[in-house]
């Protein structure tokens, strides 16, 4: 697939994980006045965020982030939503959308590396999460209900990872408990190009 093909692949995927948050405030709207004129402004809003996330959803060059591009570098913008990884010879540059940490609380900036790379990765949910969400199963193993995907970058960070989702409608919005989340087919290419040791900086 040619670089433009992959880059219109990529926005059409953010096109429709967003139209996906759009439609939300829709379901909701009641006949009453009140509740449509609220949904309204929701809508408007919700709007506004993603054409911004959209117009920022672009090529970067990888110099005004880290010195070298040694074992390969990965960026990951917390803002834009979107992943950027460029190859250790800078002869592979790739651009994907993602999800991302609900709030400012769980999100974490700054840099690390991957250290572990899980083909078949499973699931257990952090003690943090297991008090916000007792409900929750402490394990769940390999296979298509992973809420990890079909791969698993491992960072430096305890408990972060850059994974991939079998909820596709999480791309392109605040919906993790702190991991940055990429489409099963895009972990997957992105699992083959890193390395133990790959750069990774969020921002």
């Amino acid at each position: 697939m040619s670089h433009e093909n992959f880059k219109n692949q990529s926005r059409r995927a953010f096109l429709a994980g967003s139209a996906s948050l759009l439609a939300a405030p829709a379901v909701a709207q009641s006949t009453s006045a009140v509740n449509s004129q609220a949904t309204t402004e929701n809508e408007r809003d919700l709007s506004e965020v993603v054409r911004r996330n959209i117009s920022s959803f672009r090529t970067l060059d990888w110099r005004p982030y880290f010195d070298n591009t040694r074992n390969g570098a990965i960026l990951v913008d917390i803002d834009s939503r979107a992943v950027h990884y460029w190859s250790e010879d800078q002869s592979i540059y790739r651009l994907f959308p993602s999800s991302v940490p609900l709030t400012q609380e769980l999100t974490r900036r700054g840099r690390t590396r991957v250290t572990l790379k899980d083909p078949n990765p499973s699931w257990r949910p952090t003690p943090s999460m297991l008090k916000r969400n007792p409900e929750w199963p402490s394990f769940i193993g390999p296979g298509p209900d992973n809420p990890l995907g079909t791969r698993s970058l491992h960072l430096s960070w305890t408990y972060y990872r850059i994974h991939g989702t079998h909820d596709t409608r999480k791309i392109g919005r605040r919906s993790s408990n702190g991991c940055i989340g990429l489409y099963n087919e895009h972990i997957e290419e992105l699992y083959e190009m890193a390395n133990v040791g790959t750069q990774v900086l969020l921002i």
